[in-house]
């Protein structure tokens, strides 16, 4: 089915691209635009929201760059003005930033859980409020958030402020959807589990010994596929809550973890 999100604007925060390799945000800005939508892609980093542009409009897509830190309400809030100004619409959200540092409750500090937090929940509470707006005077939208299955279950190490930042996510996300439901604005969470992407190399490898070849060999393995999903696993998810194929959705999550989450042996 081509043309899924014909014609939509889709506001990306956090949809920079690395140097090397295929993170989230560009694989649903890359999708988004196969599929018809004209992107504002916003990240912190203004040089990685203009590859991301460079690789849509490479392949025909239409998309603009814009700076943006979650933690800056300010910011977040001239991101949606820019984003309306130069198409005259907010039809989807997607949340995409997040940010893992590793840890329990003793060995983290107070400053490491107050970064965590701010970034992978206040920040989505941020663009959420400056997003709604537009949607309201439109007549609705969609929402796409990324959370995570560890919020959900332990996933081999201790992960406090992450689990705790991404469960917070699934319940605002559903907080949204209640309240606007009748409103027309969708908000729905993707929760990908063991996933091969750039963000795992350095946060996560000295959980695995320090090699990160080890590191994937231990993921791999530690899914009941036998292997880690990519970037494209969690774009396909979000492409259809996005998409109106899932108009009567709202306020749930999809799972995009190869059963991970179900396994209890």
């Amino acid at each position: 089915m081509a043309g899924r999100v014909e014609g939509k604007t889709v506001l990306i925060i956090g949809g920079g691209s690395p140097k090397d390799g295929l993170n989230n945000g560009k694989a649903a800005a890359l999708l988004y635009g196969r599929e018809g939508a004209q992107l504002a892609i916003a990240d912190r980093d203004t040089e990685a929201a203009e590859r991301t542009c460079a690789a849509v409009r490479a392949e025909g897509g239409e998309a603009i760059a814009l700076t943006a830190d979650v933690t800056d309400s300010a910011c977040l809030a001239h991101a949606c003005s820019a984003t309306h100004a130069a198409y005259g619409r907010i039809d989807i959200v997607h949340n995409n930033v997040g940010i893992a540092e590793t840890g329990g409750p003793v060995e983290t500090s107070q400053e490491s859980w107050d970064r965590v937090i701010a970034v992978n929940q206040t920040g989505i509470f941020l663009v959420c409020k400056h997003a709604i707006p537009f949607m309201l005077d439109q007549g609705g939208g969609a929402i796409v958030n990324i959370s995570s299955a560890a919020a959900l279950r332990w996933i081999g190490f201790p992960y406090a402020a992450y689990t705790a930042s991404k469960a917070a996510v699934l319940a605002l996300t559903q907080n949204i959807a209640l309240q606007y439901a009748g409103q027309g604005i969708r908000a729905n969470c993707v929760l990908p589990g063991l996933m091969d992407t750039p963000m795992i190399r350095e946060p996560l490898a000295a959980r695995y010994g320090g090699e990160i070849d080890t590191m994937i060999a231990r993921r791999n393995a530690q899914s009941p596929t036998g292997n880690m999903g990519d970037a494209w696993d969690t774009a396909y998810a979000a492409l259809f809550l996005a998409s109106d194929e899932a108009r009567y959705v709202t306020g749930t999550q999809i799972v995009v973890d190869g059963g991970l989450t179900q396994r209890c042996a």
